[in-house]
């Protein structure tokens, strides 16, 4: 088995490429691994890097050194590769994805990494791209894809630069008009936002659906009816701290293998904290799963089982 680990350079607030390198060449040098580093120059480079490997048919172990973005680039290049594992080895400017495990900081060790077990995980397709964690429409991810901006700011790290976001992004306007097909209905009404959650954590501490689970074939959405500036911080709180069902005339829950969304003009898609955009989103749970491994003395499963 070999080891890939591709290193993400713009990932988080400063370069951490020497420190990165000093010690997979420590740790992997000590153990004999045959190892290869690969760092990203460009965005699009991590997916490339990751599915290059998959074509050539030997088996990987593939580590995706920055954040979410650069284990969303991974994710996407492993998807449909049977040969290929991937892991975060944490040090971009938001790793929530991993927070689903019983100890996150974990994802920070190498040693730790490099003593691991699998798991099996769905992934989330939306239109030709894919999310390992969160796709989301409408405020969360016009917040959710600002948040970069901020962290680079003095001071505003994690939920600040969140919180930062979601204040500015209010003040511009909160409700869009969609038309959502999910479980059977057509929703046609102003909608705040719309997640569908793969994963738990996201946005420096948001953990909308707690009992989500990343390997039951389903996803779980989260719609947020119109609301008014001053009922917004009550709800985005409720919403932060998985209390959706405290507000059931205002968010809905659903646990589906597919929706579709159609807007009125391109709206922001927030996959993983990455940005896309477009006036209609079809979002399944694709039919490509990815080996996910992590230290083997870690746990990821929901306290609370799934509901429907």
């Amino acid at each position: 088995m070999k080891h890939l680990f591709i290193i993400n350079p713009a990932a988080g607030s400063w370069d951490h490429t020497k420190q990165y390198t000093a010690a997979i060449v420590e740790s992997c040098s000590a153990r004999g691994l045959d190892y290869r580093i690969e760092v990203s120059k460009a965005p699009g480079e991590c997916r490339r890097i990751t599915r290059e490997a998959g074509e050539s048919g030997e088996e990987y172990r593939v580590y995706a050194c920055g954040g979410d973005g650069t284990l969303n680039e991974v994710a996407s290049g492993a998807a449909g590769f049977p040969n290929l594992a991937i892991t975060a080895y944490s040090g971009g400017s938001g790793n929530d994805f991993v927070r689903l495990f019983s100890e996150p900081a974990a994802f920070s060790d190498l040693e730790r990494l490099l003593d691991a077990r699998e798991v099996t995980f769905d992934m989330i397709r939306c239109n030709d791209d894919y999310a390992l964690n969160i796709c989301s429409v409408g405020l969360d991810a016009r917040i959710g894809t600002d948040v970069a901006r901020y962290k680079r700011l003095p001071l505003l790290q994690g939920f600040r630069a969140y919180a930062a976001s979601t204040v500015v992004n209010v003040v511009r306007g909160i409700a869009e008009h969609y038309v959502i097909e999910i479980c059977g209905e057509t929703i046609d009404a102003q909608q705040t936002m719309i997640c569908v959650c793969n994963g738990r954590f996201y946005g420096g501490g948001f953990n909308p659906v707690p009992e989500a689970d990343p390997t039951d074939g389903l996803l779980d959405v989260l719609l947020v009816k119109k609301v008014s500036r001053l009922q917004v911080a009550s709800i985005i709180g409720k919403y932060k701290n998985g209390q959706y069902k405290d507000y059931p005339d205002v968010i809905r829950h659903f646990r589906t293998d597919s929706i579709k969304i159609t807007c009125d003009k391109p709206t922001a898609i927030n996959l993983d904290g990455e940005l896309r955009t477009s006036d209609m989103m079809n979002i399944s749970i694709a039919k490509e799963k990815v080996r996910f491994f992590y230290p083997k003395d870690l746990s990821w499963q929901a306290k609370e089982p799934a509901h429907c």
